[in-house]
């Protein structure tokens, strides 16, 4: 872990100083924002206010930093030291820092790269190991010393992995892959229209890509394979075609961090399953004193993830549920599956990636593409013994999902508490001692002999209040019709409406009847 503190003083007081302390809050990763964007970075993230140039965009990003829970915001003077925006600063306990003058971003951007890396090292589930990691940011720079270019190392979904320490020849690509960990969707569309991704997946040879649109410098991109699979790939910043003695030499390292890049994997892999061991403890409960669940600050909500009817490629396939939260930006999804169900744990408020709000617009735009997806929210855990609880709910839900009438992709337990208690009652007494009396086995049996429907007659007239116009269109009747089945069901067996019990026995025995209804 670090703090902004730290990063401070490992970057040094002749490029930053803190203008306004804070709590002390982890450093988890480094954002450029500009006055123009939606939001500013993610809980955790240092915001650089890189494209910030007056006090009310300041302001504003300080505002929005708040409500995302950012570590800490890096200005240049003079708006670093504006009375008002250290007023506004101190104000939303947010650490502020100032940039010297003299110091450039794009310089800042690699400084904290490599501080926030080299912290987030020794328990990071993405990285694995320090050795491996160190050895990569080492093979980056062997890599850039053979073409003398500045280098990255990329896992198969164009991840960064490790850079070399020279990035003296770059462009904005090159600096928002290196500052978002990742090849933004813009340069992968022109990489990808290049034809760069479709060699890589079939080839090992080099790949020369000449210089693109909006500055976009030449790459040289080698594949990095083991066993005919594609584990990653080096991409270098050149400013022509290498010879081929160096792309020999090249390739020898491409086969060197293969090897590394396979035992990062299963580092990887380990890390998760640790992790997601660790989620199943706590959803389980009780959770043992003093243990450590690697869960952000809450309240939480557990939600409950599948598809309709049981089926489909989103049901139980925790690879794929953990691949899609990634890929919207939730850096390590805390999805574990308990029994046959596979469970989220998110936070609640807030809308940044991995919380409540968040996982409900994912949820309804995957919805938008494949209608089968449901999912299921359980109330507010406010501590750790909550969790269960709320993972009970969430499974409760989900079961319930399928025979709901909402077309809603995702249920909340407070929107739909009333059909929660109605199914605990008929879950907990068996259908025979439910029926064991008033009007309704009479019709039951009328339904069955004669083929009538004077049992949904009585469902449509209690679910619309003894409304006859809304009753009948629920039917799809004339108000007549409905009417008179009502007068001919009272023939049958007398139905006495008036008494608000007995109102309430017949819609539990329906319930019983038509589960989840």
């Amino acid at each position: 872990m670090i703090t902004v503190a730290g990063v401070v003083d490992a970057v040094g007081a002749a490029l930053l100083k803190i203008v306004v302390p804070a709590e002390a809050v982890e450093v988890r990763d480094v954002t450029l924002t500009e006055f123009d964007e939606a939001s500013s970075g993610q809980s955790g993230d240092l915001v650089l206010g890189a494209g910030i140039a007056t006090c009310d965009q300041a302001l504003a990003v300080i505002r929005r930093c708040a409500q995302t829970g950012a570590a800490g915001l890096v200005l240049k003077p003079p708006l670093a030291t504006h009375p008002d925006v250290t007023s506004a600063a101190a104000e939303r306990q947010l650490t502020l820092v100032e940039l010297g003058s003299h110091g450039s971003w794009t310089q800042l951007v690699w400084l904290l790269r490599g501080v926030i890396d080299t912290a987030a090292v020794p328990g990071s589930p993405e990285t694995g190991e320090a050795g491996v990691y160190d050895q990569l940011f080492a093979l980056a720079d062997a890599a850039a010393a053979i073409v003398d270019a500045p280098v990255t190392i990329e896992d198969a979904q164009s991840r960064v992995l490790a850079y070399s320490s020279r990035q003296d020849r770059t462009d904005p690509a090159r600096v928002s892959t290196i500052v978002g960990r990742r090849v933004p969707g813009d340069v992968i569309a022109y990489f990808r229209s290049r034809g760069v991704f479709r060699k890589l997946a079939v080839g090992s040879v080099p790949i020369f890509v000449p210089q693109g649109p909006d500055g976009t410098l030449p790459r040289l991109v080698i594949p990095i394979r083991a066993g005919g699979e594609l584990l990653g790939s080096i991409w270098a910043v050149v400013e022509a075609r290498v010879p081929a003695e160096r792309l020999r030499d090249l390739q020898g390292a491409a086969s060197v961090l293969a090897l590394h890049l396979l035992r990062l994997r299963v580092q990887a892999d380990v890390a998760r399953r640790a992790s997601a061991d660790r989620l199943r403890m706590a959803l389980r409960g009780p959770v043992p004193t003093g243990q450590d669940l690697g869960l952000p600050t809450g309240p939480w909500r557990v939600v409950a993830l599948g598809a309709h009817g049981g089926t489909g490629e989103l049901v139980h396939n925790l690879a794929l549920w953990e691949s899609i939260t990634r890929r919207h930006g939730w850096r390590q999804p805390l999805i574990a599956d308990v029994g046959d169900v596979l469970f989220a744990v998110v936070v609640d408020p807030g809308e940044a990636p991995g919380s409540r709000a968040w996982l409900e617009k994912l949820i309804n735009d995957i919805a938008l593409h494949d209608p089968g997806v449901r999912a299921a929210s359980g109330s507010v855990a406010t501590t750790l013994t909550d969790l269960p609880r709320s993972r009970a709910e969430a499974a409760e839900l989900l079961t319930l999902h399928r025979s709901t009438r909402t077309r809603d992709p995702l249920l909340r337990f407070e929107d739909v508490w009333a059909e929660v208690v109605v199914h605990r009652v008929i879950s907990a007494v068996p259908e025979g001692d439910l029926l064991v009396g008033g009007p309704l086995p009479d019709l039951v049996a009328h339904d069955r002999k004669h083929g009538t429907e004077y049992v949904a007659t009585v469902a449509a007239w209690l679910d619309q209040r003894g409304d006859p116009t809304k009753a009948a269109r629920q039917l799809h009747v004339h108000p007549n019709t409905l009417r008179h089945r009502m007068r001919r069901l009272a023939e049958v067996v007398p139905v006495e409406l008036d008494s608000p019990r007995t109102r309430l026995a017949l819609q539990i025995q329906l319930a019983a009847l038509r589960p989840g209804t």
